[in-house]
């Protein structure tokens, strides 16, 4: 993998306010969040997160084949620390804005690793467990270089949304999002570096 740190992104790494948070109203009661550069010194965050964490790759069974999945994962649970502080410095700040409006916390964070334009995520929506049900947030934060994630109505059909995402970026999906639209990382050909997407959930949303 070979990552351009940004100039802008050598300060000591820490979220910034939350007040400048832009929502958009999606069909169907769901919304997204958006706050580009929220995390100030991402791309130190990107480095230290890149060599240290224990990133694990997996197979899984799609279209009646064993497939290897495109991307590099590793998650941590409710009660488990977070790799570096800035992690839980952002954790702790997304509760404290969004903790009335959510009713709980978020307590897990999932990290993916795309390490080139080649690894991606299919279209989905975070529908194991509650997320299938009820309203809920999954906030998203991108460190690395810059990558789409789009977001369509579920089974496809009407506008597709797409939001550029990368040092240090900050998305949140919320309301009826996970149940009535999907989202995906799609492969691009174009050559871009790494990027790596911290997920912020809470307890029974995967």
């Amino acid at each position: 993998m070979h990552f351009q740190a940004s100039l802008l992104g050598t300060e000591p790494p820490s979220p910034g306010p939350l007040d400048g948070l832009r929502r958009t109203e999606l069909a169907h009661g769901a919304w997204v969040d958006v706050l580009p550069g929220w995390l100030r010194g991402a791309d130190a965050v990107f480095e230290r997160l890149a060599a240290e964490v224990p990133w694990r790759a997996e197979r899984r069974e799609m279209y009646e084949r064993v497939v290897a999945v495109p991307r590099l994962l590793a998650h941590y649970g409710a009660g488990e620390a977070l790799p570096v502080p800035a992690l839980e410095q952002m954790r702790d700040g997304l509760n404290a804005h969004y903790r009335e409006e959510l009713g709980e916390e978020f307590v897990s964070a999932g990290l993916c690793l795309y390490r080139s334009g080649e690894d991606s995520v299919a279209w989905h929506g975070d529908r194991i467990g509650r997320g299938r049900l009820a309203d809920t947030m999954v906030a998203i934060v991108s460190v690395g270089e810059p990558r789409a994630l789009l977001l369509r109505p579920a089974g496809g059909g009407g506008p597709t949304v797409r939001h550029l995402l990368g040092h240090g970026d900050l998305l949140v999906m919320g309301g009826s999002c996970q149940r009535t639209w999907d989202h995906a990382v799609p492969k691009t050909a174009r050559p871009v570096g790494p990027r790596i997407s911290i997920q912020y959930r809470p307890r029974g949303v995967s």
